[in-house]
């Protein structure tokens, strides 16, 4: 495998960590991360020489999440980094691991509410009481960082979708 080979494997996994990580610690996913999700995509894409028709089919799985996602943004459901990242991710899935996607991210959200909203009910320790974004998290009037669901469903489906294939020769 090639230097360059493993750094378009690396791409997607970093980006995921990193959107997760920022939700937890500051309750965003900056506009940054679903950019270059798509840049990263669209340079893999090319750089493995995948056919347009496919390229087309992955962006269309994006814009129907992009579409689906800000509906539920809009109905103030979830954030709005939220619904770019699962877009982003959506376009990475493509068709062929959406529903798959959105099933593992559907229950991962749901068993992270549960813990956080559990947590929340247990009196925090005197030195987490100093920390800013445990104090935030554990607020009760503090949403849920939902993009941790969404990155590490991404990462589950990963390795089965087709990019990554192409890329691992899989």
């Amino acid at each position: 495998m090639s230097t360059l080979d493993t750094l378009l494997l690396l791409v997607f996994p970093a980006l995921m960590a990193f959107a997760a990580m920022s939700d937890l610690l500051t309750m965003t996913i900056p506009n940054r991360v679903s950019l270059l999700l798509l840049a990263g995509f669209l340079a893999m894409a090319l750089l493995t020489g995948m056919e347009w028709s496919i390229i087309g089919m992955h962006l269309a799985a994006g814009m129907l999440v992009l579409v689906i996602t800000f509906g539920l943004f809009a109905a103030g459901w979830i954030g709005g980094g939220d619904a770019k990242l699962a877009a982003a991710t959506g376009l990475w899935c493509g068709f062929g691991m959406l529903l798959e996607y959105a099933l593992v991210a559907s229950m991962l959200g749901g068993l992270l509410t549960l813990l956080i909203l559990s947590w929340r009910n247990l009196l925090l320790p005197e030195f987490a009481l100093k920390v800013t974004w445990i104090t935030r998290l554990h607020h009760a009037k503090t949403g849920i960082p939902y993009g941790i669901a969404l990155a590490a469903a991404g990462l589950f489906v990963y390795p089965n979708t087709a990019i990554w294939t192409r890329i691992a020769g899989v």
